[in-house]
């Protein structure tokens, strides 16, 4: 049995109607920059989450870059990020000018420690970028009290958090903004790269939208300088189609993960997701921890299953903040995580027979 991390194509195939019929309308009407599908999608994103304003974007990077120049952030501020993760929500920092201040991670949830992460404010200090990580809520409630009490911004990096709840308030709901990517892979993935911002500011999301486009809301009319960050039609056409399949798609997700957990249960050498109480997780990523981490992903391989690390290194210790001279007892739960996690195939297509192939798998290896 061949068992990819992801199947992208048996997901088309299940929707292939739909996406050739909206795909086909946007070659039509050759509109391929802006017109009535982004309008669309964004108005539908927005009302998905009762926010009044969706900027939609060229990718989740870029919304995150977007929302901290619409902010100010610039050389000599801080912005503190999680230390476990993806690059983005630190290299967007230093692009501004300003500095990245990583803070440690929680050893069970494996999102923001928000003990340390009250050490870490200065009085340069901002904003904090907050990283729904795996599709798992960060406490969110908590770390919206703290930045509100500090007077710094507060912005949700909600890429692989789409849809998930904390005390049955949506991610993405929280902060002065917030970030989406719809990277291929993602629980809502477009076709390319493509991003979105939720915000409930009227004049930020004006900002945010002039930046997005070269300043511009209308063509000439650049009132400040900005970039070139706008979401393709197509990309926006199918979005739209998938966007209806979400909640099932969370679900299913949903329904495997608990499916690997049961057949996992009584695997001693494994640490399994945990869920943050009063929050749901979407599932994103389907992330184990073993100190054996290694030589499982090899077995697993030689018998037909791709698995991938998220992440292999910590971002304070990759070649990019080596500058920073960060050391692993600064950060020991991320210092920890990147030698142990290991991320297993999880996707709604995925039938219950290749998640029990790969827990009888996993079972044999440590027996």
């Amino acid at each position: 049995m061949h068992i990819p991390f992801i199947n992208l194509r048996i997901q088309y195939e299940s929707i292939r109607s739909e996406i050739d019929k909206s795909i086909q309308s946007v070659f039509h009407d050759a509109q391929f920059i802006g017109g009535a599908p982004i309008k669309k999608f964004e108005e539908e994103f927005a009302s998905l989450f009762h926010m009044p304003h969706s900027i939609s974007t060229g990718n989740g990077t870029d919304s995150l870059f977007i929302i901290l120049k619409a902010l100010n952030i610039k050389a000599g501020d801080e912005v503190i990020t999680p230390a476990f993760g993806c690059m983005p929500s630190a290299e967007v920092i230093s692009l501004t000018g300003a500095q990245p201040v990583f803070c440690d991670v929680d050893p069970g949830f494996y999102t923001i420690d928000t003990e340390q992460l009250q050490k870490k404010i200065t009085t340069k200090t901002k904003a904090v970028i907050v990283v729904h990580l795996y599709g798992q809520a960060a406490p969110i409630h908590k770390l919206k009290k703290i930045c509100d009490e500090k007077n710094i911004f507060l912005i949700e990096d909600c890429a692989q958090a789409h849809l998930t709840k904390e005390k049955n308030k949506l991610a993405g709901t929280f902060g002065v903004a917030s970030a989406f990517s719809f990277y291929p892979t993602k629980n809502l993935g477009a076709y390319g790269d493509a991003g979105c911002i939720l915000t409930p500011d009227a004049a930020l999301a004006e900002r945010m939208r002039r930046i997005r486009n070269h300043g511009a809301l209308i063509k000439d009319d650049h009132e400040l300088e900005g970039m070139n960050s706008r979401m393709d039609t197509l990309q926006a056409a199918i979005l739209s189609v998938k966007l209806k399949h979400l909640n099932d798609w969370n679900a299913r997700r949903t329904e495997l993960a608990n499916l690997y957990k049961n057949l996992l249960a009584e695997v001693t050498q494994l640490a399994l997701p945990n869920e943050l109480p009063d929050s749901t997780h979407t599932y994103h990523i389907f992330c184990i921890q073993t100190q054996y981490r290694d030589s499982l992903k090899k077995y697993l391989a030689e018998h037909g299953v791709e698995t991938l690390i998220h992440y292999p290194k910590g971002l304070p210790f990759t070649p990019a903040y080596r500058h920073l001279h960060y050391t692993e007892a600064e950060f020991p739960v991320t210092a920890q995580l990147q030698n142990q996690v290991l991320s297993l195939p999880l996707y709604a297509e995925l039938k219950n027979e290749e998640v029990t192939y790969i827990a009888k798998l996993i079972r044999q290896y440590f027996s």
